[in-house]
């Protein structure tokens, strides 16, 4: 076994080997998409097509969590009980891997269990919050979700809602719809991009060089969260994700 390989409960047929790539998966462990780091089946002739985020090839068997101090989540393969669970992170629903506090019932998918707290790149600061009273740019909606939000309390951003977005035509890529495997991130960006400059625009009418200044900060901004929300909070996603948007 290599220093980069691992064996997998769920995948025990092949060893998964560890890779970064550009290219958008679904995690075969939480069945979320992912972008970056990962853990790929090596075996199979690439038959399998098996991928995991890290978080999920390699999780804990417990973690606490500072939005829920009294709660302890446990690593689960798949949903506690018989009804529909959801994320209390992203509302959205829970179809494997998770995270479960059994006392409480709430539930985190693994990458949003470690979103980071702070998202900073040199430049611009998002903090994590539970709940934000501000109105978020996508939806213009308040609470909902935890929230990415800068220092500078001009942007924020719904975890659900940059999910939603970059989920949005994650299937059209298989049917082979637009034929790139940048589409659903390109098209969730995009999307965003254009509802912040709509924002900034309205509240900086008469004012095209600060409009556009705040839009080139906003989509900045979008660019962490994506990767952040993807399980890769990195420079070189962040990087990657920004040249979509540019496009």
């Amino acid at each position: 076994m290599k220093y980069n390989e691992i064996c997998h409960f769920s995948h025990p047929q092949h060893s998964l080997k560890f890779e970064y790539s550009e290219d958008p998966f679904t995690c075969d462990g939480c069945k979320e998409p992912g972008i970056g780091s990962r853990y790929k089946c090596s075996g199979g002739g690439g038959a399998c097509n098996y991928d995991l985020h890290t978080h999920c090839a390699v999780p804990s068997a417990s973690i606490a969590h500072p939005f829920y101090t009294k709660c302890s989540f446990q690593f689960l393969t798949r949903p506690a009980g018989q009804v529909a669970r959801f994320c209390n992170a992203c509302q959205k629903d829970v179809a494997g891997f998770v995270y479960h506090c059994k006392s409480c019932g709430f539930d985190l998918h693994p990458c949003c269990a470690k979103l980071p707290m702070l998202l900073h790149d040199g430049d611009i600061k998002l903090y994590l919050y539970k709940k934000v009273a501000a109105s978020c740019h996508r939806c213009g909606r308040k609470g909902r979700s935890w929230s990415y939000r800068s220092s500078c309390k001009k942007y924020n951003f719904h975890v659900a809602c940059v999910k939603e977005m970059l989920v949005e035509s994650w299937q059209e890529i298989y049917y082979g719809a637009w034929g790139s495997t940048y589409t659903h991130t390109h098209a969730g960006a995009t999307s965003l991009s254009a509802t912040l400059a709509k924002h900034n625009h309205r509240r900086q009418r008469g004012k095209k060089g600060k409009a556009r200044k705040c839009c080139e900060v906003a989509a900045l901004a979008l660019q962490f969260v994506i990767s952040a929300v993807l399980g890769d909070p990195t420079t070189l996603i962040a990087g990657a994700i920004g040249a979509l948007l540019s496009k």
